[in-house]
């Protein structure tokens, strides 16, 4: 048996066909959903890139792992301490090490660990292959490797080939030669009222309409698909029809991959998985080209499962998460479970039995602080550090009322609201019952000055809203977050 992982940065499962998304994105991706098991509510627990493949490969929850953040202490794994042996436990329960021990020879087409600096993501591979440009590259050069490295092993049995593709993620770079195969196709879901967009061109925080370079409006030239700003309808519409085309892109390449197996013969016996690290928020909350929330639109993520001898057709409705993989992966191959992993798995649920959580706790520390309870149809969100965002410190959503979260309800619903934060209250008394020790790295991240990619930029961006008629906004920030800008306006000593 094989298995191809197909891994895309930055997809938002309800732009996928599969998904009912209304414009033609994922022809290719579809044809497997159909072959196989699709996942209707699969999330990462802590968002965006490095903190869900930490929980991705660590079968692990952040709290638990210590990854949550985009830099400072939370964007390392914690060290196992005195307990480590000649190899450390992470090494030796990560999800593809789970393929080794089953005598399957693995690899990866990747950057990640080389953008990120988590050269833990490689624990388990054989074969590595850094492409070199640190996720900027497209997706018919990743492509290339990958079908390279298949054509090579084609004749080998039992191999997992991971291949990582990059071009939903911000800054949007699909080859301008590509064109725009959305130009004359409306939008599949026209939320976005000239009334709502009205509030998203005054909205205050980082990648808002006014600001998608998220502090300003600079535009690079190399990059003519991501504009500095989207100041009008259809500039909207043709910012989304740019994400729609990475994705559209993406999926003709996985096409490519597809074709190759079928002409090798190996389709057949080749499971194949579709998953991403986040979503994307295209409007919601006020953000564009970003994944900065602990929210729907950035932690749900595709997951699509053919595997080889399982029914095609399944579509299962529960709650998961990416760390559910590892253990999952362990059970379909029959090799012992770590007790390490947070995660659960949810194998039987690829034969159609119910095998799921009834609710799922998600964080986001690297551009806000927010966790967040996600059950029934409802989504709580706590917010210690809104990234500069004009978010209440307590949000509530109807998600199938309201599936893009325009409308707080959590003074409406004190019960409701109750119940969400005793979800997440709960999931931290066990947590921390359960972690090596007594840090819990979101409060790390607050005590180290925020999340990363809001550090250091307040002064500036206030001065901006002023400059751009958000008077009304600077002066909130300033009444929200007085020490952080006292901070950034005192000389820095150095040590």
């Amino acid at each position: 048996m094989k298995l191809l992982f197909i891994d895309i940065d930055t997809l938002r499962p309800d732009h996928m066909g599969c998904y009912g998304y209304g414009r033609e994105t994922t022809p290719a991706m579809d044809e497997v959903a159909r072959e196989g098991c699709v996942f209707d509510r699969y999330y990462t627990p802590n968002a965006p890139c490095l903190p869900s493949r930490a929980a991705l490969v660590s079968g692990r929850y952040g709290i638990h792992n210590g990854v949550v953040g985009h830099g400072g202490t939370a964007a390392d794994m914690k060290l196992q301490g005195y307990t480590r042996g000649f190899k450390d436990d992470f090494s030796l329960s990560s999800l593809f090490f789970v393929f080794k021990k089953a005598g399957w020879r693995t690899a990866s087409v990747s950057s990640f660990a080389e953008r990120h600096s988590a050269w833990w993501f490689n624990a388990g591979f054989d074969e590595t292959f850094n492409l070199g440009k640190s996720g900027n590259e497209t997706a018919e050069v990743v492509t290339a490797a990958a079908k390279d490295w298949i054509e090579r092993h084609a004749d080998r049995d039992d191999w997992l080939l991971h291949v990582h593709y990059w071009d939903p993620h911000t800054p949007y770079r699909t080859p301008q030669s590509y064109g725009n195969p959305f130009e004359n196709v409306p939008l599949a879901d026209p939320w976005i009222t000239p009334e709502i967009f009205k509030t998203h061109l005054d909205h205050v925080g980082p990648h808002s309409a006014r600001e998608i370079n998220m502090w300003d409006d600079q535009k690079n030239p190399a990059l003519p698909r991501h504009p500095g700003a989207v100041l009008t309808m259809e500039e909207m519409k043709r910012f989304i029809d740019n994400y729609d085309t990475g994705v559209r892109y993406t999926d003709d390449n996985v096409r490519i991959l597809l074709d190759l197996l079928k002409e090798k013969g190996l389709y057949g016996d080749t499971a194949i998985i579709i998953t991403s690290d986040h979503g994307e928020n295209i409007g919601e909350l006020g953000i564009y080209a970003e994944h900065g929330t602990a929210d729907e639109i950035t932690c749900r993520i595709p997951m699509i499962v053919k595997w080889p001898g399982k029914p095609a057709g399944i579509r299962d409705g529960d709650f998961h998460q990416n760390i559910d993989l590892a253990p999952t992966a362990a059970e379909l191959l029959g090799v012992e479970k770590s007790p390490r992993w947070d995660g659960e798995s949810y194998a039987p649920a690829l034969e159609g039995k119910r095998a799921g959580r009834d609710h799922v706790i998600i964080g986001q520390c690297a551009h806000v602080l927010q966790r967040s309870a996600r059950w029934d149809k409802y989504l709580y969100i706590r917010s210690p550090h809104t990234g500069y965002h004009r978010f209440d410190e307590e949000m509530l959503f109807d998600l199938e009322a309201d599936p893009h979260e325009t409308t707080n309800i959590a003074e409406l619903h004190p019960e409701l609201t109750a119940f969400g934060s005793k979800l997440i209250l709960d999931w931290e008394y066990d947590m921390m019952k359960t972690a090596d020790d007594d840090r819990d790295p979101m409060w790390t991240v607050l005590r180290e000055g925020g999340p990363y990619h809001s550090r250091g930029y307040l002064t500036g961006y206030v001065k901006r809203l002023r400059e751009t008629g958000r008077e009304e906004g600077a002066a909130w920030l300033e009444a929200r977050y007085p020490g952080e800008l006292k901070a950034e306006r005192e000389p820095k000593v150095k040590p």
